[in-house]
C-alpha cells in the first residue's frame, strides 16, 4: 500500500524503497528526516506552482541530495553536491533509468545549493531546491498550510535540526575546504573554523598570472 504523509504520496517503486534503505543506513536520523521533508515540501511547492515533476525522480534527488557530505564518493576532491550527484547517478544507471532521468536527478542534486538557477530549470530540479530552502531556511513556510506541515513533522520530526544540520555540514566539508570557495558552504567553515580563510573571486583576479 502506498505511503501517504499529510496527503502527499510517496512513490511506491523498487528504486524508491532501495534508495530509502540505503540513505537511512548511511546518514544520521537528522539528515534522513531532512531529506524526506525536502521531498514532501518539494511536492507542495510543485502544487503551488502548477508544475508536475516526476515524483520518483524528485524523491531520488531529495533522498540523495546530502549524501555527498558523508564521504567523498569520487577519486578526486570535489564539491559535496557533485559527490552526491555522482552517487545518485551511479544508482540510477545501475537500475536502468533513462539517460534524461539520470541527468535530471544529477542536476537537481549538484545545483541544490546554487542560488537563482534551479528554479528556472526542470520541475524536478526546481522543486528539489525549493524543498531544501523551505526545510533549511524556512522559505515559503508562511504560505504552507499549518496542519499539513504539522503532519509532516509528526512523521519526520525536526528535533535539534538547525544545530544537527550545521554540525553535519561542517564535518562533511572540514577535510575539503578548497571545494567551498565561491559557494554558500564557505559560510559554514568561516563560522566554525577559526583559521579558515576564503579565497574570494577578487583574490583570484588579483593573483592571476596576468600583469594587468
Amino acid at each position: 500500500m502506498p505511503e501517504v504523509i499529510a496527503g502527499l504520496r510517496v512513490p511506491d517503486t523498487a528504486a524508491v524503497a532501495e534508495a530509502t534503505r540505503i540513505v537511512q543506513e548511511m546518514v544520521s536520523p537528522a539528515f534522513y528526516h531532512h531529506s524526506r521533508r525536502v521531498f514532501l515540501f518539494g511536492l507542495i511547492h510543485a502544487e503551488q506552482l502548477g508544475v508536475d515533476p516526476d515524483p520518483e525522480l524528485l524523491y531520488l534527488a531529495s533522498i540523495f541530495h546530502d549524501s555527498g557530505l558523508l564521504m567523498p564518493f569520487s577519486d578526486v576532491e570535489q564539491r559535496f553536491e557533485v559527490d552526491g550527484a555522482d552517487h545518485a547517478r551511479a544508482f540510477l544507471v545501475e537500475r536502468g533509468f533513462p539517460a534524461a532521468a539520470v541527468e535530471t536527478v544529477w542536476a537537481a542534486i549538484a545545483l541544490h545549493t546554487t542560488p537563482g538557477i534551479p528554479v528556472r530549470m526542470a520541475p524536478e530540479i526546481a522543486t528539489t531546491q525549493l524543498g531544501v530552502l523551505t526545510d533549511v531556511l524556512g522559505f515559503g513556510l508562511d504560505g504552507l498550510e499549518r496542519g499539513q506541515v504539522d503532519e509532516i513533522l509528526a512523521v519526520h520530526p525536526r528535533g535539534d535540526f538547525k544545530n544537527d544540520f550545521l554540525r553535519g555540514t561542517l564535518e562533511g566539508l572540514r577535510n575539503r575546504p578548497d571545494t567551498v570557495n565561491g559557494t554558500v558552504n564557505s559560510d559554514v567553515l568561516a563560522h566554525f573554523v577559526p583559521d579558515f580563510r576564503r579565497t574570494t573571486m577578487v583574490d583570484r583576479v588579483l593573483l592571476s598570472p596576468w600583469k594587468s
